[in-house]
């Protein structure tokens, strides 16, 4: 007898619905499962074997075919368990054929019967919505993640007993509660009034917020870079739905949602090791999974002691850092990821972390300062918008009681800033400051004369390249933006010059 049903796989981030066929016919007892599986779903026929006898039903004792269709799509993960299984309980008659026609059903099987969570769970829901299907089977833990769209009827089980009574008639599964969507205060742990002195630093940090700018950081160690960065979440808008549920697909594939339950609320703020490689950092793999520039989409990717991290990932995020998005190409698969994230990177201004010191002597060769900080290639220094220096910090500075501006403060102004870019680019596909196009440049960064003269200056005595010359102007739009100017100034435009400046201290011998 043969019964079909409904689950669904992933291309990527995006859900792909499967036709899970189950036929049994007479003859030596025998599982085969076609379709293009991967190991994981060749290995499912032991799963579902154990889980149906020891759930209190018989396996037949015949030859099973399981089809996953369409059969050109690599089928991958143990998300098949529970469809595979009540598709051979509906072929041996025990649950009616035609009761789980309108059900997408996904889940991994223990051996025990258990229904196991699975990823990708928020991207297959949403794909199953646009189709019409309404109502969907999954693990319990994953309920909360695909609870958040109107009349989608989510059916949580914790064991194939439960989903069985439900399709059989006997018991009746509640579905999960709707959940509503507001918008999440978030409580966090660093807080730029704890920030001592830095006030420099603190500006740029705002400005980069501001427009979504890449920020780089240089200063001795203990002059507080590493604090600076991880508090600059605390200073961006909380995440809308749509972002969130576009946060939340990434994460959802990646399994960073194991054991979080729901969907990500607040923004990403991602800081690899600098021994990462580049399908950590980029992404990869045999699976093509998301990296850490995808998991940091719309939010922060922290990158410490920069010039540590190998010269090949360093230059992999150059083109990431140009377009948003990252395409991953591997024999089995290939796949685009969404990578619009905050660059904040630190380093110290040589090896040894003293060079300029006030107080500290440094220990290290011309030789060595230089070949240090060539790690940092051209192309991705000026793909880094803010430049600033961090310095050391007097007794007075660190003993003072006095409490700076607030994260919640500055957050307003940033959250203001952002709001006019919205709606200013609501209609050119872009979001902020950082990703103007020339077109777009030439539409809406009108410029004083004065600002112009004081650019073109500042590009011959610079020595800037038409990159960072772009860069520059980027930076005074979303000055400008934060002043509420509808032109850009020549204030603007000096002090997003400032921010260029360390390139000539610290790389002029380039």
């Amino acid at each position: 007898m043969l019964a079909k049903l409904y689950s669904y796989g992933l291309i990527g981030i995006t859900g792909c619905l499967i036709n899970v066929e189950v036929d049994i016919t007479t003859g030596m007892q025998r599982v085969d499962t076609v379709g293009l599986p991967d190991n994981a779903v060749k290995e499912s026929k032991e799963r579902v074997r154990s889980a149906i006898c020891n759930s209190g039903y018989a396996y037949p004792e015949m030859r099973v075919l399981v089809n996953l269709a369409p059969a050109d799509i690599k089928k991958e993960g143990t998300v098949y368990d529970l469809p595979i299984a009540l598709g051979i309980l509906a072929a041996r008659g025990i649950i009616p054929l035609h009761s789980a026609d309108d059900y997408i059903i996904i889940g991994e099987l223990a051996l025990d019967g258990r229904v196991r969570s699975v990823t990708g769970v928020l991207p297959m829901v949403i794909n199953a919505y646009e189709r019409g299907f309404r109502n969907i089977m999954l693990p319990y833990e994953n309920a909360e993640e695909a609870s958040f769209f109107e009349d989608m009827n989510v059916f949580p089980v914790n064991n194939l007993n439960e989903a069985c009574g439900h399709f059989r008639g006997v018991t009746h599964i509640t579905p999960y509660p709707q959940l509503k969507w507001s918008e999440h205060r978030i409580a966090h742990t660093h807080d730029f009034s704890e920030i001592k002195g830095q006030q420099a630093a603190k500006r740029a940090a705002e400005i980069a917020a501001s427009g979504s700018h890449n920020l780089l950081m240089i200063g001795s160690p203990g002059s507080g870079k590493t604090m600076l960065a991880r508090s600059i979440p605390s200073i961006l808008p909380e995440l809308s739905m749509d972002e969130s549920l576009e946060v939340t697909r990434i994460h959802s594939v990646a399994g960073e949602l194991r054991g979080r339950g729901g969907i990500v609320t607040e923004r990403p703020f991602r800081s690899p090791h600098h021994s990462a490689s580049i399908p950590a950092l980029v992404g990869g793999g045999s699976h093509a999974l998301p990296g850490e520039i995808s998991l940091a989409h719309y939010g922060v990717l922290f990158m410490d002691e920069l010039p540590l991290f190998p010269s090949t990932v360093l230059e992999a995020l150059r083109q990431p850092l140009e377009d948003g998005v990252v395409t991953i190409t591997r024999a089995a698969a290939k796949t685009t990821y969404p990578a619009d994230f905050m660059l904040v990177a630190a380093m110290n201004p040589c090896p040894c972390g003293n060079y300029g010191s006030k107080t500290k002597e440094c220990r290290c060769s011309q030789a060595q300062i230089e070949k240090y900080r060539s790690r940092i290639s051209s192309p991705l220094l000026d793909r880094l918008d803010l430049h600033i220096e961090m310095n050391e910090i007097d007794y007075n500075e660190l003993t003072s009681k006095a409490s700076g501006e607030s994260s919640e403060t500055i957050r307003e102004r940033v959250k203001k800033a952002r709001d006019i870019q919205l709606k200013r680019y609501s209609g050119d596909g872009i979001r902020y400051n950082s990703q103007l196009t020339a077109p777009l440049m030439r539409k809406y960064c009108q410029m004083t004369d004065e600002a112009e003269t004081l650019l073109h200056t500042a590009y011959d005595k610079l020595k800037l390249s038409a990159r960072a010359y772009t860069r520059v102007i980027k930076v005074a739009r979303t000055i400008a933006d934060i002043n509420d100017e509808e032109r850009i100034q020549k204030q603007h435009i000096l002090e997003a010059v400032q921010y260029r400046g360390l390139e000539q201290k610290y790389w002029s011998s380039r």
